[in-house]
């Protein structure tokens, strides 16, 4: 099994998408100056980091807008938008616990995790979840129930918490699930994931909300036999890419619009 499997998914939103997936409605005004001064969360001594303060990146898988150190038995999830061959986000699988990380801009001025926790926080409700807002290790963070429909048709809940990093022009959102959202002790390498996570937000003008661009590595010379390839091409990662081992089974992020 290679180091990436594929799932199909539609563009990511800042509020939870359906199974089917919707695109997100990005209508606000494009960033102004992307040289301009940001807000410090991300350039501190605790991540996630902003591309600009990490000096040595040989320990990372870089996907475009996100780079990922790598965890012994972690297995890297791309889900791609299958219309617009567009990857939407990147989901890592460490055990029974995973944590999907999707990177978009913001504004250079203000943050915008409350705003979204808010409409996330409202959509969960409105389908008959629960959500909490609850200080965690990033801050405030959104602890979540979900329904959804289990195998004998009845209403079952799943169990979400949603972290949010407002960035220098960007913002981090992690969706940790599985035994990871419940316990504190499975929490600690998906928070270890989601803590070194680096992001590249350019310097295009971008609207604001708007999903940053992820791509697979970038590739060398590729035997088309090598099994670790994904569409032909095989990852050219970091030093330690064996850290990323396959791994056959992972809970899956359910969301609800």
């Amino acid at each position: 099994m290679g180091l990436f499997s594929r799932r199909k998914d539609e563009p990511a939103s800042d509020a939870p998408e359906s199974s089917d997936g919707t695109a997100e409605d990005t209508t606000a005004d494009l960033v102004g100056d992307p040289e301009a001064d940001a807000p410090q969360s991300g350039t501190g001594e605790d991540g996630p980091f902003d591309r600009s303060v990490v000096e040595d990146d040989s320990d990372y898988l870089n996907l475009g807008a996100l780079w990922l150190r790598g965890a012994p038995g972690m297995e890297l999830r791309l889900e791609i938008n299958e219309q617009e061959q567009q990857i939407t986000g990147v989901t890592a699988v460490i055990g029974e616990s995973a944590v999907q990380l999707q990177a978009f801009a913001a504004p250079r001025t203000e943050g915008v995790w409350v705003e979204i926790r808010n409409e996330i926080s409202a959509s969960i409700t409105d389908n008959g979840g629960t959500a909490e807002v609850v200080t965690g290790e990033f801050g405030e963070e959104l602890v979540t129930r979900m329904p959804q429909a289990g195998a004998d048709g009845r209403t079952v809940f799943v169990p979400a918490r949603f972290i949010g990093v407002d960035g220098p022009r960007w913002f981090l959102r992690a969706v940790v699930s599985g035994r990871a959202a419940v316990e504190g002790e499975a929490a600690t390498e998906i928070h270890a994931v989601v803590r070194t996570a680096v992001v590249d937000r350019g310097h295009e003008a971008v609207p604001p909300r708007e999903l940053l661009p992820l791509r697979l590595p970038e590739t060398p010379e590729t035997d088309p036999a090598d099994s670790s390839a994904v569409d032909g091409a095989a990852p050219d990662g970091p030093a330690n890419l064996d850290d990323f081992a396959p791994f056959e089974r992972g809970p899956e992020i359910t969301e609800i619009r």
